[in-house]
């Protein structure tokens, strides 16, 4: 082989000349586009950079020409192109990661680092934030009416609701069980949104809300004892599971990763939860759901309608929870902010954060984290539930 032959063999497997023969389509330009745009906002806007980073990443692969990260000969995740004796291992590099997401173990380790973060003291100290927790699961019950109307199936519905309680691992896990070929819009709607809690929730907790409502400052909540912190995990693990098995995988990760942070002594176990095996786990999903947004696949009217309709289920989500905390305003004579409520949504502690900076700019130094933590972490009980309750309906 002489060294023309060369060239013109690196010329041709080369991504440009791809380009010039019609590889890229403008589909993938669209979503490099993106990508590049996620890039930006997660980068210097700060905006949910752990999350955004690893998905615009995975984006950005998929998309180049010339890339086979994400090719399939055993026909595992496409069937329509397999290979005959194609082998796992000649899988692409991101189809292998993907394997994490398909099996629903990536979602579930999630859920063992976010419980071993997670604080129940809140909840417990004021335990009628479950009930803001559960209003703010009002988006995916809109969502889902809606998305029957606009002619998907129950299963394709259920996953697009999903993304109104702002969870991303139980969008994913729900999502692969009852329609996997949705994976890419749903996933990256409900990142997105997530990412983008501190644009969309605040005018409409300022416009279902007056200034003396949002002025409220709450009294400190009791102390919670240890043993009550220990006993919730199980407590709640044991009720739930009896009512809904199909709930056992996330909540029973959640609800580990909670006991092993209160126990008291499992300290080493959940700092590896909470630091190391999270933080691996969170670039595999990541780049993994990115991945899933190749441009010929995505950009379709079915994706464009999921993403309309995961905005709708966050704003429902949004207004329920506020609508809630509104009546708590009304029964308690004032000692319940319902700024509050828009926390019931389980982006944690996004949500929360949220909830606090809007109340500080009516009366300043008001304290509403601790408060907006309640409905907070009931929220990922409660999208965790929606989840279980929809899969045993609709995925049978």
């Amino acid at each position: 082989m002489n060294s023309m032959e060369i060239l013109r063999g690196l010329w041709s497997s080369s991504g440009v000349a791809q380009l010039f023969a019609g590889g890229l389509h403008w589909q993938n330009l669209v979503m490099l586009l993106v990508a590049f745009t996620l890039l930006y906002f997660a980068i210097f806007k700060d905006c949910e950079p752990l999350l955004l980073v690893p998905i615009a990443f995975g984006i950005l692969l998929v998309n180049m020409p010339g890339v086979e990260i994400f090719q399939d000969p055993t026909g595992l995740f496409d069937p329509a192109n397999a290979q005959p004796g194609g082998k796992w291992y000649e899988m692409g590099l991101l189809r292998i990661f993907q394997m994490g997401v398909k099996s629903s173990v990536f979602p579930c380790l999630i859920f063992l680092g976010i419980g071993a973060m997670t604080d129940f003291g809140p909840l417990l100290a004021r335990p009628s934030s479950l009930l803001l927790g559960a209003a703010a699961q009002l988006g995916i019950s809109v969502a889902f009416v809606i998305a029957i109307l606009l002619g998907f199936t129950p299963q394709e519905a259920g996953s697009i609701s999903i993304i109104g309680g702002a969870d991303g691992p139980t969008a994913i896990f729900l999502t692969s069980k009852l329609a996997p070929h949705q994976m890419g819009g749903v996933t990256i709607a409900a990142y997105s949104y997530m990412a983008l809690i501190p644009f969309i929730q605040p005018p409409i907790m300022r416009a279902l809300t007056t200034k003396k409502e949002r002025a409220v400052k709450m009294e400190q909540a009791r102390a919670v004892s240890k043993t009550e912190r220990i006993l919730f995990p199980v407590v709640v693990l044991v009720l739930t599971v009896f009512i809904l098995p199909d709930v056992a995988p996330l909540l029973g990760m959640f609800m580990f990763g909670n006991l092993l942070r209160e126990c008291g002594v499992t300290e080493r176990l959940s700092d590896t939860a909470q630091n190391a095996m999270m933080n691996i786990v969170t670039i595999l999903l990541g780049i993994s759901v990115g991945a899933t947004a190749e441009g010929s696949n995505f950009l379709r009217p079915q994706t464009l309608k999921i993403i309309v309709l995961g905005l709708v289920a966050f704003a429902f989500s949004t207004v329920g929870g506020v609508l809630l905390g509104k009546l708590m305003y009304l029964l308690t004579k004032g000692k319940v902010n319902p700024l509050i409520g828009s926390a019931g949504v389980s982006a944690v502690p996004m949500a929360a954060r949220v909830s606090q900076k809007e109340g500080a700019k009516y009366r300043p130094g008001n304290f509403l984290l601790m408060h907006a933590m309640g409905p907070n972490v009931a929220g990922v009980i409660g999208s965790a539930v929606m989840a279980g309750f929809l899969l045993m309906v609709f995925g049978k």
